[in-house]
């Protein structure tokens, strides 16, 4: 049990040192133009992805699709 404990102990501590190394980096003013282009975002295409969405959502009424669960009538 002591060993164990001490197991579960050890990497614990080693996996909280690994993480603390992980910090948010500050981005400088002139990476920030990288950051903005249309290529990073999380949806390159807005609009097609809410086309996508409302298809999936049409094709998966019963289960409720991206929202909220019903029985395809709109219904909660």
């Amino acid at each position: 049990m002591k060993v164990r404990f001490a197991n579960v102990l050890v990497g614990t501590v080693l996996i909280m040192s690994v993480l603390s190394g992980c910090e948010t980096a500050v981005v400088k003013p002139w990476q920030r133009g990288d950051l903005a282009r249309p290529q990073m975002a999380w949806q390159p295409d807005p609009m097609m992805s809410v086309l996508r969405e409302h298809v999936y959502t049409a094709k998966e009424g019963a289960s409720g699709g991206v929202g909220t669960g019903g029985g395809g009538c709109g219904c909660y």
